[in-house]
């Protein structure tokens, strides 16, 4: 059963290229709802543990490297279907895949630094928004 929220992050790549507005207009516009959102980042810490899926990856130094680069927005979304519905507007992760109009097509410059996370799963939405969101966050 799906539920109507999900996790993103808009990293640091897009915020260091002045995408917030853009990515956060294409957002609303797909008809989803912000019900927690807060500029922050990351310390080597919490990177290391946001991301402790991908510790044994050989690309996870890089990624903690680069998720604590500079500043993010995280955010909780809510949308009926929101996980799939989010997935697909965010678009593939290579930005050289990924289709027209897509979040990840119009602000990502490689797969790397590919503008934005989005929950893979409800489990991991809940997850996630709790890593970075304390209850009283969340409207």
């Amino acid at each position: 059963m799906s539920t109507n929220r999900t996790f993103t992050m808009i990293k640091p790549d897009a915020v260091e290229n002045g995408h917030i507005g853009g990515i956060l207009e294409k957002i609303s516009s797909a008809g989803f709802k912000i019900v927690a959102m807060k500029y922050t980042q990351l310390s080597t810490r919490d990177a290391e543990a946001f991301y402790a899926v991908h510790s044994e990856r050989p690309f996870f130094g890089e990624l903690v490297e680069f998720m604590t680069r500079g500043p993010i927005v995280a955010a909780i979304l809510e949308k009926d279907n929101a996980v799939e519905d989010f997935r697909a507007l965010i678009g593939a992760t290579n930005p050289a895949e990924a289709a027209e109009g897509t979040i990840r097509k119009l602000f990502a410059t490689s797969i790397g630094e590919n503008a934005v996370h989005g929950s893979d799963s409800d489990e991991n939405a809940a997850i996630e928004g709790a890593f970075h969101f304390s209850g009283r966050e969340i409207f």
